[in-house]
């Protein structure tokens, strides 16, 4: 069955616990040069998720929040938002502000906000948040990095040996051949061969082989002919990194991704439509391992009215 070629939550997850240092390089280098990388940076999933408000949980979002330390020794947390919808959201300044607010209020630590828009619309650039009444006024201003503009930079993500670059292309390959198979799969396997001719080391293609293989998803039968063309590289290039064994695995992570993905959209959707009865649901739909059910699931629940005309499609499915 042909996967989704619209996951992009998942891999921007991955990359950005995998390549904060890198992303900062790329992205915003000053800021990046003011912070003290021998000391690795520590993601903080569970503070984060203290401070998210449950009706945001199901929407198409990122969130990373690391504590990092500056030269000076200074102890900063910065929170990393990657917005992936495809349609403007006029809440969104107010939502930044309202984890900044959020985070500092629990937690009273320094908080650098940074905002990466990955959406298609050249015009949605949402910076701040402002808010005036009666003389009281908040003014609330972030860096904003809209993808959308390296698309005018491709030649200098080519050549870039920043991991962070091929990220940033693959993402942009997948929204330009959202319809096109036969071309995600030329684009595909041109950003692997680059990975080659780049001299990434063994640990790195493999990492950024992963995420490409998220990004840019085929239909089954073409994943097999680019899987094909990937081992005649290697066989070309005398470096044989990714092997059959490790493909499994990264499309069995794959899956996992999108299944976490599903999940979180499904409790959020049967909490709202059905209270208490909904939630009971998602104890029995949780477990559920078959993604292709819960993408079926999904599906329905758009126009269910009632829990049974959804119950058929997981009962008995459950492991």
């Amino acid at each position: 069955m042909p996967r989704s070629t619209d996951d992009y939550d998942s891999p921007w997850k991955e990359a950005l616990g995998r390549y904060l240092p890198q992303a900062l390089a790329l992205l915003l280098p000053r800021v990046h040069a003011e912070i003290d990388w021998s000391r690795p940076p520590v993601f903080l999933d569970k503070e984060l998720q203290q401070v998210t408000p449950r009706a945001a949980r199901g929407l198409l979002l990122v969130d990373k929040l690391a504590r990092v330390w500056r030269l000076g020794g200074d102890e900063i947390w910065v929170l990393v938002h990657v917005e992936v919808q495809s349609q403007p959201d006029p809440a969104f300044a107010a939502r930044m502000f309202g984890y900044y607010a959020r985070i500092f209020e629990r937690f009273s630590k320094p908080v650098a906000s940074v905002a990466i828009l990955a959406d298609e619309r050249a015009r949605w650039r949402p910076a701040r948040f402002e808010m005036a009444l009666w003389g009281c006024d908040v003014r609330f201003r972030y860096p904003v990095i809209k993808l959308r503009d390296y698309r005018a930079k491709l030649a200098d993500l080519e050549e870039s040996q920043n991991p962070f670059a091929t990220v940033i292309l693959a993402h942009l390959r997948a929204q330009e051949t959202r319809r096109d198979p036969a071309a995600r799969a030329v684009a595909k396997l041109r950003l692997i061969r680059r990975l080659y001719e780049q001299g990434f080391g063994r640990a790195e293609v493999i990492e950024l082989f992963r995420l490409i293989d998220w990004f840019l998803q085929l239909p089954d039968e073409g994943e097999d002919e680019v899987w094909r063309a990937v081992q005649a590289i290697q066989e070309e290039q005398h470096m044989p990194y990714v092997t059959s064994v490790e493909r499994i695995g990264i499309r069995k992570g794959m899956e996992r991704g999108r299944r976490e993905g599903l999940l979180a959209g499904l409790e959020l959707i049967l909490e709202l439509k059905f209270g208490e009865q909904g939630r009971l649901a998602y104890d029995d739909i949780r477990r559920v391992e078959d993604v292709a059910v819960l993408d079926a699931i999904t599906a329905r629940l758009h126009t269910a009215t009632v829990l049974d005309d959804i119950r058929a499609l997981y009962e008995g499915r459950n492991e």
